[in-house]
């Protein structure tokens, strides 16, 4: 295992008991990919006039990904139904998950919900003045 202290860089660790000043480095794994901390909140672009969808990781079987919006909702006319299940978290702002059913979940700041394959369902509301921040995992 290689550390790079060139790109170490303090951050804060808080703890139950004290707060401490740590370096933070780089860790390199065998396959070259880096192993890095980085923050789900940053780089939320201030232009949201369309609903974002950022990757954040993926392999054959799961895929990460955050989802800004802000008084987005899905087409009136069809559904997610999708191949894999999802299971979704709220971590800021609010939403309205329809199903076809006629089912209704108001979801709020750490809400979160499992929905299983091939459940269609869409986004009936998001918060129109304030970002909702949504973290994805299909698998």
């Amino acid at each position: 295992m290689y550390i790079n202290e060139s790109n170490a860089r303090p951050y804060l660790n808080i703890s139950s008991a004290s707060l401490q000043l740590t370096k933070h480095t780089t860790r390199m794994r065998p396959n070259g990919m880096d192993i890095k901390p980085d923050n789900i909140f940053k780089s939320i672009p201030e232009n949201l006039d369309n609903e974002v969808f950022d990757l954040l990781i993926q392999n054959e079987n799961v895929k990460i990904e955050r989802i800004v919006s802000k008084g987005h909702t899905s087409p009136t006319s069809g559904w997610y139904d999708q191949e894999q299940d999802e299971w979704l978290v709220i971590l800021k702002g609010e939403a309205i998950i329809l199903f076809i059913d006629g089912t209704e979940f108001n979801l709020t700041v750490g809400s979160y919900l499992n929905i299983p394959a091939k459940t269609k369902h869409k986004v009936k509301w998001t918060a129109p003045d304030a970002e909702t921040i949504w973290l994805a995992i299909h698998y």
